[in-house]
């Protein structure tokens, strides 16, 4: 290993025999610390062999005990388990604690079961506020139209009926008072419909109907009635009245 080593390059000057005494030695000495050095090495992966192979001995021990496992077996195993802790409870004496566990778990079932109906029942009042909405506003919008209103007027229109109508549990408009009783026509007996209700509408908002030949603008006067006689307020007018005042101030007004 060292008879290639140029001794004088290293600044040693020897006899021949001594050089090679010396390189000798230093060959001995490099052979010994690499035996050692491997000796260790080998010593520590057969040590790490050893282990993974008590390792994976172990995993597959582990896994034998799994082979051919019925889950839901062992799921009635772990039910059985939770039974024989209440019969032992029961044998033990301690019944108010088998009622107190199952109460809790019964509690947590049924609360689920009525969070379940809640969100469902939500979600269907919301649907059905949707809907009752859209047949409100659809019913105002074909009595104003055929009341000859604006197309572009019917939301202003829309907005306002729905401070009188509301839909019944037939689905149908009706107009009720602020005590929601219900506001009836001119005649006094037909409960008042959008149609009647959006032709009132025309003397008080003439603005939301096409402007007659030559007339000027006209603003929205209210529709409350003042000290009118009932035969001479207009639907709108009357339907204003009664919300204000009730069905019964208004059947006090002079005909």
């Amino acid at each position: 290993m060292f008879d290639d080593i140029d001794l004088s390059e290293l600044g040693l000057d020897l006899p021949d025999d001594k050089a090679a005494a010396l390189k000798e030695a230093l060959g001995a000495k490099a052979k010994e610390l690499l035996e050692q050095e491997t000796s260790g090495l080998k010593g520590k992966n057969s040590e790490l062999l050893g282990k993974l192979k008590t390792a994976q001995g172990d995993l597959d021990s582990f896994k034998s005990q799994f082979d051919g496992l019925d889950i839901e077996a062992v799921k009635a195993v772990v039910s059985k388990a939770g039974q024989d802790e209440e019969t032992r409870l029961i044998a033990e004496g301690k019944i108010d604690e088998v009622v107190s566990r199952r109460t809790e778990r019964l509690r947590g079932d049924l609360e689920k079961q009525l969070q379940a109906e809640r969100e469902r029942a939500d979600k269907a009042d919301a649907f059905a506020n949707q809907f009752k909405d859209r047949v409100l506003s659809d019913s105002i919008r074909e009595a104003a139209s055929k009341a000859g209103a604006l197309a572009e007027a019917s939301d202003d229109i829309i907005l306002r009926a729905r401070s009188v109508f509301s839909l019944n549990e037939d689905g149908v408009p009706v107009a009720v008072d602020k005590d929601g009783q219900v506001i009836y026509g001119k005649d006094g007996k037909t409960p008042l419909s959008p149609l009647e209700w959006a032709e009132g509408l025309r003397e008080s908002a003439s603005h939301l109907w096409p402007r007659a030949q030559g007339a000027g603008q006209v603003g929205d006067k209210g529709g409350k009635g003042g000290g009118k006689k009932r035969s001479e307020m207009s639907a709108l007018e009357m339907a204003a009245y009664i919300k204000e005042h009730g069905q019964e101030a208004y059947l006090k007004l002079p005909q």
